[in-house]
């Protein structure tokens, strides 16, 4: 039986996210009210396009409600953390019923301060609640890692699939037949490496959602960072260059369209940010898309209008969610409808 990932602007029948309940992401009760506040307002935006089921730990369901009100589904699972895109389940289908993949979870490569006796097994537990097979995978990988065009094509990242926390041993083919195994792709394309920030303390080390995504068949939109002051400068540039030069799995050519970096360089702690516009949500009719308080905030609106012409934009303030090491798409998993090719 051949399964496929569809993309992620294929029809949902819903999204699947994590509560933040206090854990080494949120070291203290001020850091904690403002990710769930971050968090539910994610939801409530995505919610006004297609339901959403909230996973929250043990004890955690009353705050979820006073934040997330009476729409939003809540099942209470145990749970380390909060990224739905890395622990959850990545669905894929065979044209007539779903089946999800649960790619092995070691905290991002056994990172000090991540804990995942319970995220590594919350894919299999959300699986079992939407009743499909599901596919294990020796491969550590995470949702966030992976972007797909639904016509053979993947993005991977060198940092990620190859690096020594996560696979150590593996080499590159033995990573993409893995990968076109269990989401019916047939070509990677590989960036060397992810953001700059991304290295830091939370980072995922080098996941593609915040530095490419395709937007399209044959298109894909890239961070583009214009101040050569930071490091990202020439790190995005390498990414056009590289996937201008790339084609996808049916040959065409690709299409970069380039999204420019908020204008903000560094936090309050001096640390150089990836906060990015790639890192966006697709969800039935609509675009939900991190935003930063920044000049290009409407800049980036107007890019995915143009991408996107059917779909709403909505903004989200993102900067809490990046703080913890990651944005809205990091948050969310799209469960697709069942048949969807």
């Amino acid at each position: 039986m051949t399964y496929r990932m569809p993309p992620e602007w294929a029809p949902h029948e819903r999204t699947w996210m994590a509560w933040p309940g206090p854990n080494p992401t949120f070291t203290d009760d001020e850091e904690l009210a403002a990710a769930r506040t971050a968090w539910a307002n994610v939801a409530r935006a995505v919610r006004r396009f297609e339901p959403v089921t909230m996973v929250h730990g043990p004890g955690q369901g009353g705050s979820a409600r006073e934040l997330l009100g009476p729409d939003v589904e809540l099942v209470e699972r145990e749970l380390d953390d909060a990224w739905m895109r890395d622990i959850g389940p990545t669905f894929v289908t065979d044209g007539r019923e779903l089946a999800a993949v649960d790619w092995t979870f070691n905290g991002w490569g056994a990172q000090e301060w991540a804990r995942w006796e319970h995220d590594s097994k919350i894919a299999r537990r959300v699986a079992d609640l939407v009743e499909v097979p599901v596919l294990s995978s020796p491969l550590v990988n995470e949702g966030g890692a992976i972007h797909v065009d639904g016509e053979g094509t993947v993005l991977l990242t060198d940092t990620v699939q190859l690096g020594a926390g996560r696979n150590p041993g593996w080499t590159r083919e033995q990573v993409e037949a893995e990968i076109h195994a269990r989401l019916g792709t047939t070509k990677a394309i590989w960036l060397p490496h992810g953001l700059t920030g991304d290295y830091g303390t939370y980072g995922t080390q080098g996941h593609v959602d915040i530095v490419a995504a395709f937007a399209g068949p044959g298109t894909v939109v890239v961070h583009s960072q214009r101040n050569p002051a930071h490091p990202d400068h020439a790190r995005s540039r390498e990414y056009v260059e590289i996937l201008r030069g790339q084609t996808d799995a049916k040959g065409r050519r690709l299409e970069v369209v380039e999204i420019p970096a908020p204008t903000v360089l560094q936090d309050e702690d001096g640390e150089w940010v990836d906060y990015s516009y790639i890192n966006h949500y697709l969800c039935n009719g609509g675009v939900v898309l991190c935003a930063f308080d920044d000049p290009n905030d409407e800049i980036a609106v107007g890019i995915f209008r143009r991408l996107f012409p059917e779909r709403t934009v909505t903004l989200v303030d993102a900067r809490t969610i990046f703080a913890g090491g990651g944005g809205v798409h990091c948050i969310t998993q799209q469960q697709p409808r069942a048949g969807v090719r």
